[in-house]
């Protein structure tokens, strides 16, 4: 039954769009299949699993620690690029990051007047 239970959550990970979100899914996926392996008495699926899960909690908080850094918050933004000539062919969407800049202290504005 809990090696049903990991391949039902894990699948629904793939529902997730934010990546951190679905890293950590996959985490606890991979800890009821660490679960499983115990129960089962199979080591290379406990160790596999161990792996994967360090994996993708690390990953996690590894995205979340360098996009949290930046002085302004940040803000994803789809673009549409075309090509160089301005045909329609080599058109595609990028994900471009934007850095919000500080705000002027209202001190500064008012010593400047």
């Amino acid at each position: 039954m809990i090696g049903w239970l990991a391949t039902a959550v894990f699948a629904s990970s793939y529902l997730f769009r934010r990546p951190p979100m679905l890293r950590m899914i996959q985490a606890e996926a991979a800890f009821l299949w660490v679960i499983y392996g115990v129960a089962i008495d199979a080591v290379p699926v406990v160790v596999a699993n161990l792996i994967v899960a360090g994996a993708a909690l690390y990953s996690s908080f590894a995205q979340r620690r360098t996009e949290g850094g930046s002085e302004g918050p940040t803000q994803w933004a789809t673009l549409g690029v075309g090509s160089a000539t301005g045909s329609e062919r080599g058109e595609r969407n990028v994900k471009a990051m934007a850095t919000a800049p500080r705000p002027i202290p209202l001190e500064a504005m008012n010593s400047q007047k």
